[in-house]
C-alpha cells in the first residue's frame, strides 16, 4: 500500500501521485557538493563511509510497492520478513552487479551494465536524496527523468552561506553571525568574535557543506580561536588560495533544536509537512522527538518561514523536499532558519512509518543505537534481542527502520561499530523514555565485552 505521505511527494515532484520512483538514497551527497569549496583545514571526522552509505536502506519503508530502491546490498531476509510483518508492501530492490567497497552506490550502478539495462526498461522518475553529478549522469544514461533539479541547483541551495543570506533577505530572524568566502573575511570576523570568546561565550564555525558534525568547530577558548586562525592563515600562505567558505555564529542559549520540512512543488506551491524537535549534541544530529513542544505562535512563525524560504528556493530553480533546522531560544524566541537542507532528510524517510504506526496523540522518538559487535549479526538475532519490545502493546512499540547499518563495518577488525535505526512510539514522553531504556538494555545482549 502506498501511503498518503508518499503520494503527496510524488504528486508534488512529478505531477502524478502514482508515478513509479527509482530511489537512490545517496547520503554522501554533501561531500560531492563541497568539492569546489574550501572549509576549515584538518577538521577530524569519525564517521564511517560504509556506515553512511548503508543508511540508504532507510528508503525501504518510504518507497511503495510500485517503486524501486537501489541498494549496494540486498535486504537481509530477516529484515524483509519483519517489514512485511509490519504491513509494508516493499519496493523492488535493485542491486548493482559490480560493487566496490567504499564506492558510492550510484557509481556502482554506472559500472553495472545489467542493472543499467533494467533501469532503461523502467518507467517513472529517478529520485535521489539529493542530485550530484553521479545521479545526473545516471539519469542521462538510463533515460529516467530526474524528479528533482540538477546537481548545480542542489549545490547552490545547500550551502550554509546561502541559507544565512536567505534568512536576512527574507526578513527572517537570523542566528547572530557572519558568512565568509575568503580568509580575509574570516580573519576580520575572528577579530570581532574573539572578545566574546574571551568573556566565556561560545562561537561555532561551520563549513558551508558540513554535515553531522563534519567541518564544525566550537570556539570556547581564545587558545582554540588562535589555533584556528593559525591553521587557516598557514594554509592560505602555503597554497596561495584565499578561499574559505564557512559561517560563524554565536552559540545561543537554547531550549531545543527544531527540524521542519516542506515540499516545493513543480508548480511553485509550498506545502508545510511537519515540525519535529531535533536532538543534537555539539551540533551533531542524534534523533527527533514528536510532537515538538511549541506554542501556536511558534507554529505560525515556522509556516511563514517555510513560505519565505520555499519561494526563494523556487526562484533559484529548486523543487523538491526541503528540511530546515531552527532553534528555540531559552527566552522563547524562535530562530527559524539555522540552515537549509534542500534534499530528502532523515525525517523524510520516517514519514511513511509515522503515518501508519503513530497513533494520534502519541509521542515518538526517532534515533539510532550504536552497537559494538564481535561478528556479523543477522537481523533475526537483532529481532530476537528486542523481542516483545517490537510488538504493539498498550500503545508502545519499537519499529526498526534500517538494519543495513548494523553490519556496515563488519570488514573491520572486531569489535566493530554498527548502528540500528529505530522509531519508538508511546502514549507520552515518560513512557517513551522507559521504552528507550528498555531497548538499549535489550540490545546490549548483542554486544561484545
Amino acid at each position: 500500500m502506498t501511503t498518503d505521505y508518499l503520494r503527496g511527494i510524488k504528486k508534488a515532484l512529478t505531477g502524478g501521485e502514482d508515478t513509479p520512483l527509482v530511489l537512490v538514497c545517496n547520503f554522501e551527497a554533501e561531500a560531492f557538493w563541497a568539492k569546489g569549496y574550501l572549509g576549515l583545514p584538518n577538521v577530524p571526522f569519525s564517521g564511517s563511509t560504509r556506515l553512511v552509505q548503508r543508511m540508504e536502506e532507510l528508503g525501504v519503508l518510504l518507497a511503495g510497492p510500485d517503486d524501486f530502491l537501489v541498494l549496494s546490498e540486498d535486504l537481509d531476509p530477516g529484515f524483509r520478513r519483519y517489514a512485511e510483518d509490519l504491513g509494508f508492501a516493499l519496493p523492488t530492490v535493485l542491486v548493482p552487479e559490480n560493487v566496490e567497497p567504499g564506492r558510492p552506490t550510484t557509481e556502482d550502478v554506472l559500472d553495472s551494465p545489467v542493472l543499467l539495462a533494467a533501469l532503461r526498461a523502467t518507467s517513472g522518475a529517478l529520485l535521489p536524496m539529493g542530485t550530484t553529478a553521479l545521479e545526473q549522469k545516471l539519469s542521462e544514461v538510463t533515460g529516467l527523468p530526474l524528479a528533482v533539479p540538477n546537481a548545480d541547483v542542489f549545490e547552490r541551495v545547500n550551502s550554509k552561506v546561502y541559507g544565512r543570506r536567505v534568512a536576512v533577505a527574507g526578513g527572517l530572524r537570523p542566528v547572530p553571525g557572519f558568512e565568509c568566502e575568503t580568509v580575509a573575511e574570516f580573519l576580520a570576523v575572528l577579530d570581532e568574535v574573539e572578545p566574546l570568546v574571551a568573556q566565556g561565550e561560545r562561537v561555532v564555525v561551520k563549513d558551508a557543506y558540513g554535515v553531522s558534525g563534519k567541518g564544525l568547530v566550537v570556539l570556547d577558548s581564545t587558545i582554540k580561536a588562535s589555533g584556528v586562525r593559525k591553521l587557516v592563515t598557514r594554509r592560505a600562505a602555503r597554497t596561495g588560495d584565499d578561499r574559505l567558505h564557512v559561517v560563524v555564529e554565536r552559540w545561543l542559549p537554547k531550549e531545543f533544536d527544531l527540524n521542519y520540512q516542506f515540499t516545493v512543488g513543480r508548480d511553485g506551491g509550498v506545502t508545510f509537512d511537519f515540525v519535529k524537535q531535533a536532538l543534537t549534541e555539539d551540533g551533531v544530529h542524534k534523533g527527533h522527538l514528536v510532537p515538538a513542544e511549541l506554542q501556536p505562535h511558534h507554529h505560525d512563525e515556522l509556516r511563514h518561514a517555510a513560505e519565505v524560504i520555499g519561494a526563494r528556493l523556487r526562484a533559484d530553480g529548486f523543487s523538491g523536499v526541503a528540511g530546515v533546522d531552527a532553534i528555540l531560544g531559552q527566552d522563547d524566541v524562535l530562530y527559524p532558519l539555522l540552515e537549509i537542507n534542500a534534499r530528502l532528510n532523515m525525517s523524510t524517510y520516517q514519514g511513511g512509518v509515522t503515518e501508519r504506526l503513530l497513533p494520534d496523540g502519541s509521542a515518538c522518538l526517532a534515533k539510532h543505537y550504536t552497537l559494538r559487535l564481535a561478528a556479523r549479526t543477522p537481523f533475526d538475532a537483532v529481532r530476537a534481542a528486542l523481542g516483545p519490545l517490537l510488538d504493539e502493546r498498550d500503545g508502545e512499540r519499537v519499529v526498526i527502520t534500517c538494519a543495513g547499518t548494523v553490519n556496515a563495518n563488519a570488514a573491520d577488525e572486531a569489535p566493530f561499530e554498527g548502528r540500528l535505526y529505530a522509531i519508538l512510539v508511546a502514549p507520552d514522553r515518560a513512557r517513551l523514555a522507559d521504552l528507550d531504556s528498555a531497548a538499549h538494555t535489550a540490545l546490549l545482549t548483542l554486544e561484545t565485552r
